[in-house]
């Protein structure tokens, strides 16, 4: 008769206060009144960088047209300008803006964490299951403005995402939202585990950017997006301290089995040392073998050892 063995995950989350963006409620200022002025902890054209830095004009300022019942007395607006018929997009970042090239899809355009300067980076070290804010979109039929975090490791990430950045990514959170008609509206955007085939990244910054349209150089001139209250919200179960177990079966001949999670669970299983070992829904991986040792277990958000004798 074959044995089975009954093996069980101690799910600890440490203890840990839920860690905000600094000034993300829009309150606090710099340079009020200048062509500078910004939210404090946030970037947008005038404090870029790159060889177009010169050109870079006042596309963000601080605003009154709060919300009904909003807590707090000031908002961020963002808007577009045309020079020529270029369009430049309103632009909001924890990073720096650079600005290399004049054609707006180029890829010496981009926003990146500088992690070496506390102005142009924000440290994070939890990841969080989402990131909510408000926003009031006023633009053309069909238009959609764009927020995205991406949350890496000691890396300068950029953004957009390109092929020397995607390792050092642990995961990210994107939307594309339309106008609102004029109304304020509360949106909210789950972040997602990026796939690594190497060492796994360690969570160490966030780099959240928000633009007037989701395309560079879309939209039209005027375009304008109202922000506020912008938070990183965590389940429950990730503050404090919280134990559960979870009931996995494995043999030789059976593989990994559970009866406590959905089929559709998303698995990501990976050796002691960070290697991507498998990974599907727990529908694709059921019955699959593993050799004896340890391992890492991603799912829903969470990342834990295995340990198979």
């Amino acid at each position: 008769m074959k044995q089975i063995i009954t093996l069980h995950l101690l799910f600890i989350a440490y203890s840990f206060s839920a860690q905000q963006i600094e000034n993300g409620n829009m309150e606090s200022w710099d340079n009020l009144g200048l062509i500078t002025e910004e939210p404090t902890n946030w970037n947008g054209f005038k404090s870029g960088t790159g060889g177009l830095v010169s050109f870079g004009s006042q596309q963000l300022e601080q605003s009154t047209a709060i919300r009904a019942n909003a807590t707090g007395t000031y908002c961020a607006r963002i808007w577009s300008k045309s020079t020529l018929g270029i369009v430049a997009n309103g632009t909001m970042t924890l990073g720096q803006i650079n600005m290399g090239s004049t054609t707006a899809s180029s890829p010496l355009n981009y926003n990146y964490s500088k992690t070496s300067d506390t102005l142009f980076s924000e440290p994070i070290s939890n990841v969080p299951d989402s990131v909510v804010f408000w926003a009031k979109y006023t633009a053309g039929t069909g238009q959609q403005a764009r927020m995205h975090a991406i949350i890496h490791d000691s890396s300068n990430v950029h953004d957009p995402i390109d092929a020397a950045s995607q390792p050092f990514v642990v995961a990210r959170a994107e939307l594309n939202y339309s106008p609102t008609g004029g109304n304020w509206a509360r949106f909210s955007a789950p972040f997602a585990y990026e796939v690594q085939t190497g060492l796994m990244p360690i969570a160490k910054y966030i780099l959240l950017t928000f633009a007037t349209n989701k395309n560079p150089g879309g939209g039209a001139a005027n375009d304008e997006v109202l922000l506020d209250d912008i938070e990183l919200i965590y389940n429950a179960s990730s503050i404090g301290e919280l134990t559960s177990t979870v009931q996995l079966y494995y043999s030789s001949v059976y593989g990994l089995m559970s009866k406590d999670l959905s089929m559709d669970t998303d698995l990501s299983i990976y050796s002691i040392s960070g290697q991507l070992v498998k990974k599907g829904s727990l529908a694709q991986l059921s019955g699959k073998t593993l050799p004896s040792g340890q391992y890492l277990l991603n799912f829903q958000g969470k990342s834990q050892k295995l340990f198979i004798p």
